[in-house]
């Protein structure tokens, strides 16, 4: 398509308009921003007060997925505060789009855990299952704004993210009250 020529949608001289820089200036991203870093807050702090001493009246199976959407969990509020944070740094001026495109290669949003449920889901704590619902919806939106800033970057091959399994079994054995 020639780009000289106008197409019915835009007007002569239009400028395209840049989406990633409009949402990360917006009060739609710092509200985002804030509701993402509550969770993480409002999780951490459940996982280290309430969540460790409703986890230790489990039955054996329902401690299992404890830990497991436990470790989930943290995980994946990890990466969604990271993007977040990328994305307001971008808006501050710390770091131009590009950069953050390639730093957002570390981060992994989408949802690679399996479905909840089965014996012992009905067992685990109602605070941690709404703290995994809540944090797959966040996960979802913030998904769905990271396909729209970054529709146009081409895929390149990047190097794997780290693996948080050693911070997450650090975080699971201090919730549990096994430090050291």
């Amino acid at each position: 398509m020639n780009r000289d020529v106008p197409t019915d949608l835009e007007a002569p001289g239009a400028e395209t308009v840049d989406f990633a820089a409009r949402f990360t200036g917006s009060e739609t991203f710092r509200s985002l921003f804030r509701e993402g870093m509550d969770l993480v807050e409002e999780t951490a702090s459940y996982l280290d007060g309430s969540g460790r001493a409703e986890s230790r009246g489990l039955s054996r199976a329902a401690s299992l997925i404890y830990a497991t959407e436990s470790m989930r969990l943290t995980t994946r509020l990890m990466q969604l505060a990271s993007w977040l944070l990328l994305q307001r740094a971008v808006n501050e001026g710390e770091m131009t789009q590009e950069q953050a495109g390639l730093e957002k290669s570390k981060v992994r949003i989408e949802d690679r855990s399996g479905e909840r449920g089965g014996p012992g889901w009905d067992e685990v704590p109602e605070t941690l299952r709404d703290l995994v619902d809540r944090s797959r919806r966040l996960q979802e939106r913030i998904r769905r704004l990271d396909e729209a800033i970054y529709a146009d970057e081409t895929e390149k091959s990047h190097e794997p993210a780290p693996n948080p399994v050693a911070d997450q079994l650090g975080l699971l054995a201090h919730a549990f009250g096994r430090d050291g």
